[in-house]
């Protein structure tokens, strides 16, 4: 019997379309004798669909007739254990279940779906799901929890302050001068808390500072400054495995067309390839010593932030010092770096086919975990007017 497979992608992000296509990459790589892939695409407004016509990419350009082709469901865990896809509309006697999966499969980039949210929920339903967990999705997307976790164990990052929308608007001028101060311009202004290069800008002068921040602000209510590398090589490397065992891809070096890469250099030159049509060499033109230290420091980080599943470990490298600094973790990438792993050997459908028993293996794990403690206290307390106990007061 096959191993059915839920495929999670879209959202209610900015990177929605970024999603899609890196969830249809995946669905398609798995291979079909071991594996039935059944979409599941959640819709900008946080609607979930599933349907054979999800899977051609071609069919969302008309997104409006390709969703009336295909049914609304929820997942929702039955008594018996099992997963299904419900449908939410159903006709009168008809067939309540639209299909039934064993492991959920997100490939959901960004808010909700990259952060612990959509995670949480997968966890709470006990399903078996691919990728990392709520705690490790949720400090790979807050930059700023990310880069406080890395500085205290000892791990290379740049200069950086952070603060709230709320703190910019109350001391503008106050946050100015400390970014002046601790790091310089030029700065790099970021939302805390997305990907894709979305709401990034870089401020050389106090007025573009501004501009920079009024526009982070449009993306998120936490924001980061961050000291700009003058002299910078982006060297990129994904990481696969989980707490246990791991390893590291070959290293890409990535090239933009400007002087930060935007979300257009990434996605729009080629929209049907994702991260794995953007500009880059691959392997990356450094030396073997210094491609080393990057794949242990990739390591490092995974190992750190408690990932599973595969990741991208974004690095800085300054040309002039040659000192490394990790940028960021993006814990689901773009295109899941398949494109990082076939150099190795590893094809695409090999790649997702470790992340499903990736999955399955956490599941066997966590069920060896007691999650509940043999006592009776309503027997012991007699009811809700109890004895006095050592957290509360009798009522």
């Amino acid at each position: 019997m096959k191993i059915r497979v839920g495929i999670l992608f879209g959202g209610v992000s900015v990177e929605h379309e970024v999603s899609v296509i890196s969830g249809l990459q995946a669905l398609h790589a798995l291979d079909e004798k071991i594996y039935e892939a059944i979409p599941i695409y959640i819709t900008k407004e946080g609607i979930w669909y599933t349907g054979a016509a999800l899977k051609n990419i071609d069919a969302y350009k008309n997104l409006a007739a390709l969703l009336n082709e295909c049914e609304t469901v929820r997942l929702v865990r039955e008594a018996e254990g099992k997963f299904i896809l419900e449908k939410t509309e159903t006709k009168l006697f008809g067939k309540k279940q639209a299909a039934e999966i064993d492991v959920a499969f997100p490939v959901t980039h960004g808010t909700n779906g990259e952060d612990g949210i959509l995670q949480g929920f997968l966890q709470l339903l006990g399903i078996p799901f691919v990728g990392p967990d709520v705690l490790s999705s949720a400090i790979g997307m807050d930059k700023v929890v990310m880069k406080n976790i890395l500085r205290d164990s000892g791990l290379p990052i740049v200069k950086h302050i952070w603060f709230y929308k709320s703190q910019w608007l109350e001391d503008q001028e106050a946050w100015m001068q400390k970014a002046e101060e601790e790091i310089g311009y030029p700065i790099i202004v970021k939302p805390a808390n997305l990907g894709s290069s979305v709401g990034i800008s870089k401020a050389k002068n106090r007025v573009d500072l501004e501009s920079a921040v009024d526009y982070a602000a449009q993306f998120a209510h936490k924001l980061l400054l961050e000291a700009v590398v003058e002299q910078l090589t982006e060297i990129n490397c994904s990481v696969l495995g989980d707490q246990e065992s791991a390893e590291a891809s070959v290293c890409e070096e990535v090239l933009g067309n400007d002087e930060i890469l935007s979300y257009k250099d990434k996605y729009e030159g080629n929209s049907s390839k994702g991260m794995s049509g953007a500009s880059r060499k691959i392997p990356a033109e450094i030396s073997e010593e210094k491609t080393k230290e990057i794949q242990s420091l990739a390591k490092e980080v995974f190992y750190v932030l408690g990932c599973t599943g595969v990741a991208r470990i974004d690095f800085l490298l300054d040309i002039k010092t040659e000192k490394v600094y990790v940028n960021e973790i993006n814990s689901i990438p773009g295109s899941l770096s398949f494109y990082l792993w076939e150099p190795t050997g590893k094809s695409f459908t090999e790649l997702v086919d470790i992340l499903v028993k990736l999955a399955l293996k956490r599941t066997r794990e966590q069920l060896e975990i007691s999650y509940a403690y043999d006592s009776n206290l309503f027997a012991i307390h007699g009811g809700t007017k109890g004895k006095l106990g050592a957290k509360g007061t009798q009522t």
